[in-house]
C-alpha cells in the first residue's frame, strides 16, 4: 500500500511509523486512521518486526483531529446507519490486541487523539519540546475518545485522569512525566536514540513469543477482578513456553553467556489459548 499521510519503514527489526503531514502539525484524519491500522497489520504480521516506534514529522506528533476541514473525524457510516465509532479508539483497539510492542517518541506538541492514540502503547517517551499536551475534549464541546477513559485512569490514576480530562487543560512533558504519563523525557536530539535502545534491548534479547504472551497478559488482565484469572493464564503460558525451543535456548544462551538465538515466531508459533479473551464475554462487539 503506498501511503500518503503516513511514513512506515522497517530497519533492524524495528518498525517506524511516522505521522507525516507536517504542514499540518500532522493533524488526524480519516486518511491517517486507515493507513496507521493497515501499517499496524503489516508491522503484527511480520515476523521480522520485534517492536513498533511512533513518532511524527517536523516539530509536532499530532496536534489533534483536523479541524479545518469543519470537525472531529469519526466513521463514515451514513450508508449502513450503524453507530459512528471514533476514529483514534479503532487504532487503540487495534494496538490493544497486538503481538507486538510499541513505543511512542512524542517529539513536539500531543493534543486530542493526538495524545490519545498513544494510550495504547506500552512505553511512552517524550521530548522536552513537547510543550503543549492535552485531553482538551471538553473544552471543544465533545467527551473523550481513543478509549482513554479506559487507559488513561489505569495509567496515572483516577483522580490524575479526572483532573486532566475534566479540565481539558494542557501540561508539558515533565507535567507528564510526573504523573507517571511518561517513562522518559529526554532533549530533542536524545529522544529518538533513546527509544531506539530501549527497541533494541526488547529485539535483541527477548523472545518474540514470550514477549507477545506476556504483553497481552500484562494489559488483559488490567480488566480482571481476581489474581487467580492471572495466574490461570500465566500457568498456561509458563507451560507451553517451558517446553519450547525458545526456553531451552534462553537458558542455554545464559549458561554459555552468549547472545540468545530465539527461532519461535508469532506467526506460527502462539498457543492453542491465544488470544484467550475473545471468549465471552471478552469479545469486542
Amino acid at each position: 500500500m503506498g501511503y500518503e499521510q503516513i511514513i512506515y519503514t522497517v530497519a533492524d527489526r524495528i518498525a517506524t511509523i511516522t505521522l507525516n503531514r507536517p504542514e499540518r502539525l500532522n493533524a488526524w484524519t480519516r486518511v491517517m486512521m486507515k493507513e496507521v491500522l493497515h501499517a499496524l497489520d503489516e508491522a503484527d504480521r511480520d515476523d521480522s518486526v520485534r517492536v513498533v516506534m511512533f513518532t511524527g514529522a517536523g516539530r509536532a506528533y499530532c496536534a489533534g483531529a483536523e479541524l479545518a476541514a469543519g470537525g472531529f473525524t469519526t466513521s463514515d457510516n451514513s450508508e449502513t446507519k450503524k453507530p459512528h465509532r471514533d476514529s483514534a479508539g479503532q487504532i487503540t483497539l487495534r494496538m490493544f490486541n497486538m503481538k507486538k510492542p510499541l513505543i511512542a517518541a512524542i517529539n513536539g506538541n500531543a493534543v486530542g487523539v493526538g495524545i490519545t492514540m498513544t494510550m495504547a502503547m506500552d512505553i511512552r517517551i517524550a521530548s522536552e519540546s513537547a510543550a503543549k499536551i492535552g485531553f482538551v475534549f471538553d473544552r471543544r464541546g465533545v467527551v473523550p475518545e481513543g478509549c482513554c477513559t479506559y487507559f488513561l485512569p489505569r495509567i496515572v490514576g483516577i483522580s490524575r485522569a479526572a483532573e486532566l480530562i475534566l479540565t481539558g487543560r494542557l501540561f508539558s512533558a515533565r507535567d507528564g512525566l510526573e504523573m507517571g504519563l511518561f517513562s522518559h523525557v529526554t532533549t530533542p536530539e536524545e529522544l529518538i536514540p533513546t527509544v531506539t535502545r530501549i527497541a533494541r534491548e526488547i529485539a535483541d534479547n527477548t523472545s518474540a513469543v514470550s514477549t507477545a504472551l506476556s504483553r497481552q497478559m500484562l494489559w488483559k488482565m488490567l480488566g480482571e477482578r481476581h489474581p487467580m484469572h492471572a495466574h490461570i493464564i500465566e500457568s498456561k503460558a509458563f507451560g507451553y513456553m517451558l517446553t519450547s525451543h525458545d526456553a531451552k535456548e534462553g537458558v542455554a544462551s545464559f549458561m554459555e553467556k552468549r547472545p540468545p538465538e530465539f527461532a519461535m515466531k508469532p506467526s506460527r508459533d502462539m498457543p492453542a489459548f491465544y488470544p484467550w479473551w475473545e471468549d465471552p464475554p471478552y469479545q469486542d462487539g
